[in-house]
């Protein structure tokens, strides 16, 4: 069964916002809303260091919808607008949503809000307008530290992929997001141990976090 998600290498991300503006700008995102939220962890004393720069560390942690497996939002929705879908993903039929936020208040990550305007329930769809097509999503695409990679757990997160960067290629953007590199091709060499997920409550989130115990922020 397909299970598409996305995986974070924390060691690479440097906090610089541009998923969450990219996701608000082809999503349509209202403003005050979010998708995707960026999160500073640290900096943080390194054990038996000085507490003092440059014995710290420190990381950004993007959280959005986990796309879990076994999702609270999906059992406590009365309509069935918030669904499982044939990729794994949890979406929301927008014609059958009632606004009444339950999903919202039953979500371990407080990543669903409701659009006031439209009197439903939003969050992350992982772009299932352009994952249908092939594309990745928007956050991995614009993506300029090369952070983040999308792909189907099923066939293994070595295969997950993101746009090659531009000094690998004499080309244009366009072709440039075309043009796909793996995680592991790519990334620092990693172990299963190293990567995580959020803290699971029953329910399986499925979007993972690379981050290895050698984490000292680098500046």
């Amino acid at each position: 069964m397909t299970q598409y998600a996305i995986i974070t290498d924390l060691n690479r991300c440097v906090g610089c916002l541009a998923c969450t503006v990219a996701c608000k700008a082809v999503n349509n995102v209202p403003v005050g809303a979010f998708w995707i939220k960026t999160l500073r962890v640290g900096p943080n004393p390194i054990e038996g260091g000085s507490g003092d720069w440059p014995d710290v560390e420190m990381y950004f942690l993007p959280i959005q919808c986990q796309h879990c497996a076994d999702p609270e939002c999906v059992k406590v929705c009365p309509t069935g607008a918030s669904h499982k879908a044939a990729d794994g993903t949890v979406q929301i039929d927008k014609s059958k949503c009632i606004g009444c936020q339950f999903c919202a208040m039953s979500c371990p990550y407080n990543v669903r809000y409701l659009n006031e305007e439209e009197r439903v329930v939003e969050k992350c769809t992982l772009c299932e307008q352009k994952i249908a097509q092939g594309e990745l999503p928007q956050c991995v695409a614009q993506c300029g530290s090369r952070a983040r990679f999308f792909g189907d757990l099923e066939q293994g997160v070595d295969g997950f992929e993101a746009p090659a960067p531009p000094q690998a290629l004499s080309c244009d953007y366009a072709e440039m997001q075309q043009t796909r590199v793996t995680l592991k091709e790519y990334v620092e060499p990693y172990t299963e141990d190293e990567i995580h997920r959020l803290p699971d409550v029953g329910n399986g989130p499925e979007l993972m976090y690379l981050l290895r115990s050698d984490r000292k922020w680098r500046g």
